[in-house]
């Protein structure tokens, strides 16, 4: 397998719900002006308490401070892991449960916190700048490692990472995170660009005007019947959604695109309380409990907490396998 190291370098930020008003225009030119930005990586993400941004330099230059906004403090860098398929140049992207061993396993153990964002095509694996020496140290064993120089794929040898890394520091053992899992059932979708503009309205309605204080969830209650959550990313000229399915309806069916079986989803969501930042092992406490119980997953991680979907069908499997995950650490 390759692990790529792409050009991006991403900015995570929260923009809390009062102020995304003062945030419409710049993001409208984000989601809609692509002739008039040269951001690549933008992932805009709702949730009951805030707005994740996930995107690179140039989208983070659209964006005026305030005091609505919180930037973390570490530049990003984006990994992304193909697999070789039949043909030798022909390589395809791999889900974040088979990925839980080789990647986000051992980048826990050596205590480097990982955010995730599972799209539609493929799961990128975002991890602080400063930790690229201790990553490249970590998986070289297992993969052949690429990083991407003006649009190009170059080697990186294991010794081109050693003046930076630094042996694992022991640490605590991570946090075993609550878990809630709200009544929505979610769609993941895809979009041919050149008809976004069709679904411009629906879309802006839905980001900006559909959610007012009194239908937000409180994701203190672990029994709320649903929850406001819809992620959008448009990545490298390539777009992924995650909505609801009554969100679906608002928009044309025509135009979204979805896996051949319009498979259903349901959502884990991890934390009782923000997680931060500095934290490790968030990823891997969920993804590796479900890769060993063969339950694919999309991954999302915002700025307070982490979203996991899995098949509608599998849910009740889901929750067995994470409560006694939970309950083998007490």
């Amino acid at each position: 397998m390759e692990l790529h190291i792409l050009e991006h370098r991403v900015r995570v930020l929260s923009i809390a719900r009062p102020g995304l008003w003062l945030y419409t225009h710049p993001l409208v030119k984000l989601l809609f002006l692509r002739q008039r930005s040269r951001c690549k990586f933008f992932s805009l993400t709702e949730t009951p308490e805030d707005y994740t941004l996930m995107l690179d330099e140039e989208g983070y230059k659209e964006l005026p401070p305030s005091e609505f906004l919180q930037v973390a403090e570490a530049t990003w860098l984006v990994l992304n892991v193909l697999s070789n398929s039949s043909s030798a140049t022909d390589f395809q992207a791999v889900g974040v449960t088979k990925i839980a061993r080789s990647v986000i396993a051992p980048l826990a153990e050596h205590h480097v916190s990982v955010l995730m964002l599972s799209t539609y095509q493929t799961d990128f694996i975002l991890v602080r700048e400063q930790d690229l020496p201790v990553v490249i140290h970590t998986l070289s064993q297992e993969f052949a490692i690429y990083r991407e120089v003006d649009g190009e794929p170059v080697p990186v040898a294991c010794d081109d990472a050693s003046n930076g890394f630094h042996k694992a520091r022991l640490g605590p053992s991570p946090t075993v995170h609550p878990i809630q899992s709200p009544q929505n059932r979610f769609c993941i979708l895809t979009l041919d660009p050149d008809t976004l503009p069709a679904i411009a309205t629906t879309l802006m309605d839905v980001l900006f005007y559909s959610h007012s204080a009194s239908k937000e969830g409180s994701s203190d209650d672990p029994d709320l019947d649903s929850i406001p959550f819809f992620a959008f990313s448009l990545i490298e000229g390539y777009i992924s959604i995650v909505m609801d399915a009554e969100t679906q309806k608002k928009f044309p069916s025509d135009l979204l695109l979805t896996s051949s079986c319009g498979e259903l989803w349901r959502m884990v969501r991890i934390g009782g309380q923000p997680l931060g930042f500095d934290e490790c092992g968030i990823v891997a406490q969920i993804a590796g409990p479900l890769a060993a119980a063969d339950i694919s997953a999309y991954y999302i991680s915002t700025f307070n907490f982490d979203h996991a979907l899995v098949p509608e069908d599998g849910i009740d499997s889901v929750i067995e396998v994470l409560q006694n995950r939970q309950e083998s650490r007490c």
